[in-house]
């Protein structure tokens, strides 16, 4: 064998050791934050702004305005921290919330007890504007999560109902 055979083996051998080294190096935190993105995909999934019926401020009215927060992955997530959000700043933040894969919960504006697939802001007031009005869902590191828009402004109006997203 020539000695630029060996070289060009010598290399080949040595590049497929690297390649082979650098996969089994340990993921960094950012790697490690996109993994669990891939693992859990939470979402806004469905938003009902505008209370059906006559908006009255009743507390059965107030529950009928909602937003839905979906977990597309298998694996649970824990929203323990995490805020909902409209555009006054009027946030809800998430206590003691463990969001199992592929299942929803309705936050609802009014009060109530929490239970499972549904959490209560215990407002006396509404926070989604009928008109125009966007939800944002940040994580516990205050990290965007997902935006939920509509009315002007947004890319059109849904008229008075609410917005569902599937």
């Amino acid at each position: 064998m020539s000695s630029r055979s060996t070289r060009r083996i010598a290399a080949a051998v040595l590049a497929a050791g690297a390649a082979l080294g650098a996969t089994a190096l340990p993921a960094t935190a950012a790697d490690s934050d996109r993994q669990q993105a891939r693992r859990s995909h939470v979402e806004i999934s469905a938003v009902q702004y505008d209370s059906p019926g006559y908006d009255n401020g009743s507390n059965r009215s107030l529950n009928k305005e909602w937003v839905e927060i979906t977990n597309d992955g298998r694996r649970a997530v824990n929203l323990e921290g995490w805020t909902l959000a409209d555009e006054d700043g009027n946030t809800f933040t998430f206590r003691h919330y463990r969001l199992r894969g592929h299942e929803s919960v309705r936050v609802h504006t009014g009060e109530g007890r929490d239970r499972d697939g549904h959490l209560f802001q215990d407002r006396d007031e509404y926070v989604w504007d009928n008109r125009s009005d966007t939800a944002t869902l940040r994580n516990d590191h205050d990290r965007r999560v997902d935006r939920e828009s509509w009315g002007r402004g947004h890319g059109g109006g849904h008229g008075g109902g609410g917005h569902h997203r599937r």
